[in-house]
């Protein structure tokens, strides 16, 4: 008996109801934005009403890809190893909402600096490519991206962007929310302006939000005093830490700029410790706009990242250098929210 030809519909299907190549079917049903937003309505309109879906397993032979990507995860162990900072929870849904969108696998993975990233993922065929989230110490992170470099790694990070980036690299304009703060700051005649936040070359984020405030206090005829600059990573614990520290010193400062919310809440905590009023007596503000941060008593002023289009510009540049097309790198503005912390 002869075999009855199977009805199901193809990609060529709708590349002759649509007027376009095949590729481009492929192309505009990935996500990709090589194809004019325009032509990829019609093409998903075609496909849906065809009730077409893509082979996964055809595809993946025919590029010799994965259409997976791999999301890799670092960040500085907590002492119970329990905790993790909340915008990073909040980054991961962003990447794997964009990576959806393109109809891409994710593959999600803590990982330790040591990892042999490249060989258990790309290498393996496992993933297409690596979105890098996290590093900790900046000074230990590099040597590991110069051996994806070397190694030919497709990879995209999230992180401080400047001139002596290794790869693409995706992150928020630190610099500009520095400033920011510092006008928010200033313009409610705070003059006397700490910074809690470890301001070197092992964290380039922190370091430029440190130059940005910096830069607007100069303007303002401020004082920069150096001793207002107090080392905090992101963690409450930190924050209270940085708080008692400043108290200590017997410093005058009026205001606060936290390099994390987190720190912020800390800070926060030990000034009223302390018998400090927020803000009256010493005006808070931190940066990321966690949850947490709009149910603190009083709620915190932050500088918000956009973490939408944080994980679409992370996605989209992993996939334009698997696809050989130009990744540059990428710089997002963060907005200011102002609460009772400051402008109460």
């Amino acid at each position: 008996m002869g075999r009855k030809r199977s009805t199901k519909p193809t990609s060529f299907d709708i590349a002759y109801r649509a007027g376009v190549s095949q590729p481009t079917v492929s192309r505009a049903l990935r996500g990709s934005k090589s194809v004019s937003l325009a032509t990829r309505q019609r093409i998903e309109e075609i496909a849906r009403e065809l009730n077409y879906s893509v082979d996964k397993n055809a595809s993946s032979l025919r590029s010799q890809r994965s259409n997976t990507i791999a999301l890799l995860f670092f960040e500085d162990p907590t002492p119970d190893g329990a905790n993790i900072n909340p915008f990073f929870l909040a980054m991961l849904g962003a990447i794997t909402r964009a990576s959806a969108n393109r109809g891409l696998d994710l593959l999600i993975s803590f990982q330790k600096m040591e990892d042999d990233w490249h060989v258990r993922y790309q290498d393996s065929h496992r993933a297409d490519g690596l979105i890098l989230l996290g590093y900790g110490d900046y000074t230990l992170y590099t040597k590991r991206l110069r051996q994806l470099v070397a190694s030919d790694t497709h990879f995209v990070r999230w992180g401080s962007v400047g001139e002596d980036n290794i790869g693409t690299t995706v992150g928020s304009d630190n610099f500009g929310a520095g400033r920011q703060a510092g006008e928010h700051l200033i313009a409610l005649d705070r003059k006397r302006i700490a910074f809690l936040g470890q301001a070197d070359e092992h964290y380039p984020e922190f370091a430029e939000r440190y130059r940005g405030l910096c830069a607007v206090l100069s303007e303002a005829a401020c004082s920069v005093d150096r001793a207002l600059q107090v080392n905090a990573l992101s963690s409450e614990d930190d924050g209270r830490k940085a708080v008692e520290k400043l108290l200590a010193s017997g410093t005058p400062f009026d205001a606060i700029f936290a390099a994390s919310d987190l720190i912020a809440i800390g800070a926060v905590q030990a000034l009223t410790a302390a018998g400090k009023r927020v803000p009256e007596d010493i005006a808070v503000m931190g940066f990321d706009n966690i949850p947490a941060a709009s149910m603190t008593s009083p709620p915190l002023t932050t500088l918000m990242q956009d973490l939408k289009a944080g994980g679409d510009l992370l996605v989209e540049a992993l996939l334009a250098q698997i696809e050989d097309r130009p990744a540059p790198n990428q710089t997002i503005p963060a907005r200011l929210v102002v609460r009772k912390s400051t402008a109460g």
